[in-house]
């Protein structure tokens, strides 16, 4: 390789973004398209960077080009340059004028269903200009891909117990318990009390196995003595769980704050079943440790603390 002082000062941003687009698509051809250049032009930026560097950067494998591992070491590195570059641009933007902004959140159907629509609601009415793109994530394995790939600003979702990883920085907003759900209209609603048991050979409806909430689920029922119950459907879609819990022939766990925010719309009614403490499950925002947050992100993330503060609060004051 050529000196870092040499490679530095020639390599452009502009070559960069080529490679990165062209490893994205697997094929220099689609990456002119893409980039709106000729598939001459982009050989030859591939070629320069190659030789400023002294290291091959692509291979042609079965599957298209692929990077090398030289190639997957810069890649990672320039993922971050545009990311920052687009977070200085987005500050630059929002000092210019605070009213304006975009936001990336990644979040987990049970937020979406629950308090991320209260705290839309409130940031919304207070920043009209800002605008968000929520997209949902998956939280089976927590590998919180789309975070570590900054593809979003932030995540919004449950954590499990003692999680933590170097990279990621693990905000707790609060204890979110889980409560026994089944429809207006079921027979179970018009006990004043219940247990587990009771409904042992009720269908419920449950997360996979598999999941974070799924083995928690399994550890409720063993702490209660219980065998799993029958579960004719397993799924990790809040929606589908409420849409067959409305119609009374189901009974299913949800967070406590889907049906605090949602359940008369949903038809839905808490059973009166007392759940351990170890039911609750934690939500928390997380974000990327070594990156810095933009304005807009900063701002959203206070209005889920006060949202997440008002819940506690009314949860404090309720009569026991």
């Amino acid at each position: 390789m050529q000196s870092i002082d040499q490679a530095r000062r020639r390599l452009k941003l502009r070559d960069l973004q080529i490679l990165l687009v062209v490893a994205r698509r697997g094929s220099m051809a689609k990456a002119a398209a893409d980039l709106a250049i000729s598939q001459p032009a982009v050989s030859r930026a591939i070629a320069d960077m190659e030789r400023t560097l002294g290291v091959r950067l692509l291979d042609r494998g079965r599957h298209g080009i692929e990077p090398t591992h030289f190639g997957s070491a810069l890649l990672k590195r320039g993922t971050t340059i545009f990311d920052e570059l687009t977070q200085g641009l987005q500050e630059l933007e929002f000092l210019a004028n605070p009213t304006v902004g975009q936001l990336r959140i990644g979040s987990s159907e049970s937020m979406a269903a629950g308090l991320l629509p209260a705290v839309i609601d409130r940031f919304t009415r207070r920043h009209p200009g800002i605008r968000l793109d929520v997209a949902q994530t998956v939280l089976g394995t927590f590998d919180y891909r789309e975070l570590r790939e900054r593809k979003i600003d932030l995540l919004l979702g449950w954590t499990p117990a003692n999680f933590s990883a170097e990279d990621l920085v693990v905000e707790p907003l609060l204890s979110d318990p889980r409560v026994v759900v089944a429809g207006k209209q079921s027979k179970w609603v018009r006990f004043s009390r219940l247990d587990l048991a009771d409904l042992a050979d009720e269908l419920w409806i449950l997360p996979p196995p598999d999941t974070f909430p799924g083995a928690a689920v399994a550890e409720l029922f063993r702490a209660g003595g219980l065998d799993m119950p029958c579960t004719p459907l397993t799924t990790l879609s809040i929606h589908l769980c409420c849409r067959l819990a409305a119609t009374g022939r189901f009974i299913t766990l949800l967070p406590g704050s889907i049906v605090q925010f949602g359940g008369r719309d949903l038809y839905l009614k808490t059973l009166p079943i007392k759940l351990p403490r170890t039911s609750m499950v934690s939500t928390a925002i997380v974000t990327l440790r070594d990156r810095t947050l933009s304005p807009a992100a900063t701002i959203f993330i206070e209005c889920v603390r006060e949202v997440s503060r008002s819940i506690v609060a009314r949860s404090r004051a309720r009569p026991k």
